[in-house]
C-alpha cells in the first residue's frame, strides 16, 4: 500500500498537480492557496475546500466568471466528444448524463443554450448522488433565476464539485 503525502508535504509542482484541477481548468485557484501556506490542518477535506473556496470567492468577477465558463455543458458538445476532464467524464457518467434518450438530449441541449444566452456561462451543478430527471428539473428552475441569483448559485455548485473532488482525492 502506498501511502499518499499530506499535501502540506508536496512541492509546490507536486501540489498544483494533484490539486489543480479541483476548480475546472483553473489551477490558479491551487497555485494561490499553495503560495499562501499549507499546514497539517490541510490534510482535511472540509479545511482545504474552505481556503480554496475563500480564494475564490476574493477572486473577483472576471475571474469568477472565468471560472464558470471552464466548465462544460452537461450532455454538452464536449461530452458527446470525449473532450471533458476526466473529473467531469466520471461525474457526469455518474448521473448517467451519458445515457441520455433523444428526448432528455434534446432538452439538455434546448437548456443550455438558453441557459448559455442568458448567463453568458454554462449551467452548473454537483452532479454526483443526482439523477437526469432532477438535474434536468434544476435546470429549468434555474434557468428563469435573475443574472445576481444564477451566478452565486453556479459559484455555490463549483465550490460543492471542489469538495466532492477534494473528499475523493484525499480518501485516495
Amino acid at each position: 500500500m502506498t501511502i499518499k503525502p499530506a499535501p502540506h508535504h508536496l512541492s509546490r509542482a507536486d501540489f498544483i498537480a494533484a490539486y489543480g484541477g479541483i476548480y475546472e481548468h483553473s489551477p490558479w485557484v491551487a497555485e494561490r492557496l499553495f503560495d499562501a501556506g499549507l499546514s497539517a490542518h490541510d490534510a482535511n477535506p472540509a479545511n482545504l475546500a474552505r481556503r480554496l473556496a475563500k480564494i475564490v470567492d476574493a477572486a473577483g468577477y472576471d475571474k469568477q466568471m472565468a471560472l464558470l465558463c471552464a466548465h462544460p455543458e452537461l450532455a454538452g458538445k464536449l461530452a458527446i466528444a470525449g473532450s471533458l476532464t476526466a473529473e467531469s467524464t466520471a461525474e457526469q457518467a455518474s448521473a448517467k448524463l451519458d445515457q441520455c434518450n433523444a428526448e432528455e438530449f434534446a432538452a439538455f441541449q434546448d437548456l443550455n443554450n438558453r441557459y448559455g444566452k442568458k448567463f453568458g456561462h454554462p449551467f452548473i451543478i454537483a452532479v454526483r448522488g443526482l439523477d437526469r430527471a432532477t438535474i434536468l428539473a434544476a435546470f429549468g428552475k434555474r434557468v428563469a433565476h435573475s443574472a445576481k441569483t444564477e451566478f452565486a448559485t453556479a459559484l455555490g455548485e463549483v465550490h460543492k464539485i471542489a469538495r466532492l473532488r477534494l473528499e475523493q482525492l484525499l480518501a485516495e
